[in-house]
């Protein structure tokens, strides 16, 4: 039951009078001391003390002036939070913004000359006047990352391209570039008229998205017509409409000291034949014998077109000439066999990450006898290959110092492959989504000595309240290392498995939900409390999409007017469509929001922290 806020004088005086009594001992404290305590103890932390403590307020403001580094992607802030939070701080060297809500009064705040690496992402209400004040600035960046929601058309970008050249005119030893328009479609953004005058300085270089016609201008063959960077390129990742032999050989060809490179397309429907990549492409990347970091991918958004002319040819001259490879990224590749992917695990002798999606022909025998490789590897991600079984697992065990281990979408995983992941001393995280795992499996796992912080089980449907119980009240440590649970679309979980991961899970930092239809309001009431006296709950976001049996009036749970309050330091809830269309529930979302500036509400039922989507505005429902 929702309870009113407690008014001042209803008996609850000793509380305040010991709360008093610790502040007075603060005030007495040194400020210099207070500063150094705060400066360490991180930017969320020290503003929950500020908010406590009249002392620690200024010790707060005074360590926020000179903090070095600000990652403040984990919530959307305002203008005012936003230059609250970086007007006075002149040594600022690393800044990361969520720009949902922010427009052109915090560009003044976010440009610093100290600045050295500058990420905004989801920028939905800038003018091109932010590049314009970046440019005369911000003169000593190294690294910088647009991704920018607003551009609708070519006529606004023709202004945002002039400003831009006056970016990079002021940005002279820019090394790592990314561009990302993610709502427009390939060919949309004119980066050819960019890239002639991009800084040479540049090492690092993204570019989303970009046709193919325009990937080959960027990147000629001819010697006269290179770009500035050609011969520092290390780096580059490209969001294309399609890849094709022509554009590889051309990059290939032009950068001649390229280390990285990472190629994902989309073509929005079957690709020609005559007009894709094949193992012509395959041999001509074999030729970058410096080659350590490489990533081929045919996205399945829109469409289910792969690589059709690529075979196992192909990846044996890729392994022959490619050995450097540390790094190796496949998707797509419907055609080629375990042959194919074996021999990369074989002669990449430095192989560290090995991921493989949607490959309809990979098989159990792909990862037998991994010898060497056994020993390097550090993460592997086989990604919706039907064919493999817990054999697979099974095999990979054998990798003593394997920390990721991603096998979504492989449905014939069973629990026999998890008393094998169980023993991965080094393993913390574990993706199982879709798996035909059962209460046992999780029983061996949460007896295992695993030290698993992430854990994916969603769609696994044949798993109930009893295996949750058995994995986090088992004799291995899972349950003091967990921060991130999905659960979701599993039809048997319940509140009792929500209260155990309140009570068990002291680490508990991100929960999805979503599509658990069992779930109702009182077990949320359990997860939100503070169980550890710190003031706020662990978690951070929470997935409650398509949990149809929470009431209309669900959302007080979240509203600071709750006594006690519930969930005081969550920053992303995701609420889903089908629940917000509910008429009449009290409190609404805008009056939540008024009262928690650092929440954001999502109604679009994106993936948890609305992942990979670029909202104009997530908090807008």
């Amino acid at each position: 039951m929702e309870k009113k806020p407690r008014a001042a004088g209803d008996g609850q005086g000793g509380g305040e009078a010991s709360g008093s009594v610790r502040g007075g001992l603060v005030d007495i404290l040194p400020e210099a001391l207070l500063v150094e305590v705060v400066g360490r103890v991180g930017l969320e932390a020290a503003c929950s003390a500020a908010a406590s403590c009249r002392a620690l307020r200024g010790a707060a403001g005074a360590a926020l002036s000179s903090v070095a580094s600000l990652d403040l992607l984990a919530f959307t802030p305002t203008n005012a939070i936003a230059n609250r939070i970086l007007a006075g701080n002149g040594r600022l060297r690393s800044l990361a913004v969520n720009c949902s809500l922010l427009n052109d009064s915090a560009v003044a705040a976010i440009a610093k000359e100290s600045l050295r690496e500058l990420s905004l992402l989801k920028c939905s209400s800038f003018s091109p006047y932010l590049f314009v004040v970046i440019g005369e600035r911000c003169t000593n960046l190294r690294s910088i990352t647009l991704e920018m929601a607003n551009l609708n058309g070519s006529e606004h970008f023709v202004i945002c391209r002039k400003s831009i050249a006056h970016m990079f005119k002021g940005c002279d030893y820019l090394e790592n570039l990314s561009l990302k328009f993610p709502l427009l479609a390939p060919g949309s953004v004119d980066f050819d008229s960019l890239v002639p005058i991009m800084p040479s300085t540049i090492k690092v270089l993204l570019l989303m998205p970009v046709a193919n016609w325009q990937a080959k201008k960027l990147f000629p063959i001819s010697a006269s017509l290179k770009t500035p960077f050609s011969d520092s390129l290390e780096s580059l990742s490209l969001v294309l409409d399609i890849i094709t032999d022509e554009l590889v050989t051309f990059i290939t060809r032009s950068l001649s000291n390229l280390l990285e490179l990472c190629l994902e397309d989309n073509p929005g429907s079957e690709a020609d034949l005559d007009n894709d990549l094949t193992n012509i492409g395959l041999q001509a990347l074999g030729l970058c014998q410096n080659l350590t970091h490489l990533s081929l991918t045919r996205s399945k958004q829109g469409c289910s077109s792969t690589f059709r002319r690529v075979n196992d040819f192909g990846l044996l001259m890729l392994a022959e000439g490619c050995k450097q490879l540390q790094t190796i990224r496949l998707g797509g590749f419907s055609k080629v066999r375990d042959a194919g992917y074996a021999a990369l695990l074989h002669s990449c002798k430095d192989l560290r990450k090995f991921e493989v999606s949607t490959a309809s022909c990979l098989s159990d025998l792909t990862c037998l006898d991994l010898d060497e490789a056994a020993t390097k590897i550090t993460e592997v991600r086989l990604l919706s290959c039907g064919l493999l079984t817990s054999e697979t697992a099974i095999s990979l065990s054998s990798c003593t110092n394997l920390e990721v281990l991603d096998l979504s979408g492989c449905r014939s995983i069973a629990d026999s492959g998890l008393s094998s992941i169980s023993q991965l001393s080094k393993l913390t995280l574990l993706d199982l989504a879709g798996a035909d795992i059962t209460d046992a499996g999780l029983s061996a796992l949460g007896n295992g000595s695993c030290p698993i912080s992430s854990l994916c089980l969603r769609s696994c449907r044949r798993i109930t309240n009893n295996g949750i119980a058995s994995l986090l009240c088992g004799s291995g440590t899972i349950n003091k290392t967990l921060a991130v649970f999905d659960i979701g679309n599993v039809p048997r979980i319940s509140g009792r498995a929500v209260t155990l991961i309140a009570k068990n899970c002291d680490q508990i930092s991100s929960l999805c939900l979503r599509n658990c239809v069992l779930i109702t309001d009182p077990c949320l009431e359990t997860l939100g409390l503070d169980r550890h006296g710190s003031g706020k709950s662990t978690l951070r976001m929470l997935d409650l999409s398509y949990c149809t049996r929470l009431s209309r009036n669900f959302l007080r749970l979240f509203d600071l007017l709750v006594d006690p309050p519930l969930f005081r330091g969550l920053r992303w809830l995701g609420v889903g469509k089908n629940v917000l269309e509910r008429r009449g529930g009290s409190p609404t979302v805008a009056e939540i929001l008024e009262r928690k500036p650092g929440l954001t509400i999502c109604g679009s039922n994106c993936e948890m922290g609305c992942r990979n989507q670029c909202h104009p505005d997530v908090r807008t429902l």
